[in-house]
């Protein structure tokens, strides 16, 4: 049989396949999500995350060096914090020593060449579990007093040395803010990492586990459709990344990243920024899950969801696999 193109010429070795390979996964791709915790207790599994734990600060400074000797080039922070620190609007997130703040210091301390990005918003810090201030019957999440907050933690999380701000709360206008404070306090060379479109998802139920807002707020279902983006929507997003192009925003966000590879793909078609995208607890956990059942191949998988994931666009990948995966990506 005559062909002129047999597309199958180029798989037929291995060396022919890297030679035509399209996408790479590198572990300079990778950003490793640590979780904190007070106090001198070992670390504390998290149920829902196999492989996933909260980690003391000595703990916590520990495993960032072993990323960062593995090559993953920065982590991000995300603190549970005791139940009675929390409260309805969330006074210890603007605490000088709260505990994201003092594991930022000790991590630099120990490790200065390793970036880490922290995360504001409000939902590890509120009894009701909420990324911002609730209005006094409790029926809406309010916008502008919400972004007052978000801007004071984040000149904290600057002045304790974080390479990266990472507002994930969605609420309208909070970049453009938040780039002035820093600009104008000092800070000019602290990062902003805009979750810019960050969908209402079903897929972080083991996260509100992990930081303890699924607790605060007695459900993992909370509602945050008010702030958060409708899973239907593909040019909204193209709006909120369009926003926070504008208002200072150094690197965008996709979250979560598998069911929205469409979008990765939008905005990396729409912007020469860096295009980060979460993988988050959801899309682990389901993927641990088949694999305990014999369903899946965890290895394979995994590989293939990050792949899926750089392939769509993302320059940076915030996984729970990353420092599982970096050894095989030498």
């Amino acid at each position: 049989m005559y062909l002129s193109r047999r597309p199958r010429r180029l798989r037929k070795s291995t060396s022919i396949q890297a030679m035509t390979q399209e996408t790479w996964l590198k572990k300079e791709d990778l950003i490793q999500p640590l979780f904190v915790i007070d106090g001198n207790s070992p670390a504390e599994a998290v149920n829902s995350m196999p492989g996933v734990y909260r980690f003391n600060i000595n703990e916590l400074v520990r495993t960032a060096v072993e990323v960062h000797e593995l090559g993953i080039p920065a982590i991000a922070l995300f603190p549970s914090i005791n139940a009675h620190l929390k409260n309805a609007v969330g006074t210890e997130a603007t605490n000088p020593e709260t505990l994201v703040i003092r594991a930022i210091k000790a991590i630099k301390a120990e490790v200065p060449e390793l970036s880490i990005i922290a995360d504001v918003a409000l939902d590890p810090y509120t009894t009701h579990g909420h990324d911002g201030l609730l209005s006094e019957d409790g029926t809406e999440v309010l916008n502008d007093e919400t972004v007052e907050v978000l801007e004071e933690m984040a000149l904290l999380l600057a002045d304790a040395g974080v390479d990266w701000v990472a507002p994930s709360d969605m609420m309208d206008g909070r970049i453009g803010v938040i780039r002035e404070a820093l600009e104008t306090n000092g800070f000019k060379h602290t990062c902003i990492l805009a979750y810019s479109a960050k969908f209402a998802s079903a897929y972080y139920g083991p996260f509100r586990d992990a930081v303890g807002s699924s607790s605060a707020a007695g459900t993992h279902h909370l509602n945050k459709n008010t702030y958060q983006m409708n899973p239907a929507n593909r040019r909204e997003a193209m709006t909120e990344v369009a926003l926070d192009i504008e208002e200072g925003a150094d690197a965008i966000m996709v979250k979560p990243a598998g069911p929205y590879l469409d979008v990765i793909r939008d905005v990396r078609e729409n912007t020469t920024l860096p295009v980060s995208a979460y993988q988050v607890s959801g899309e682990y956990a389901q993927i641990h899950a088949a694999s305990q059942q014999g369903w899946l191949d965890l290895e394979k998988c995994r590989y293939e969801s990050l792949l899926s994931i750089k392939r769509a666009g993302a320059d940076m990948i915030l996984s729970y696999f990353s420092q599982a995966i970096a050894p095989s990506l030498d």
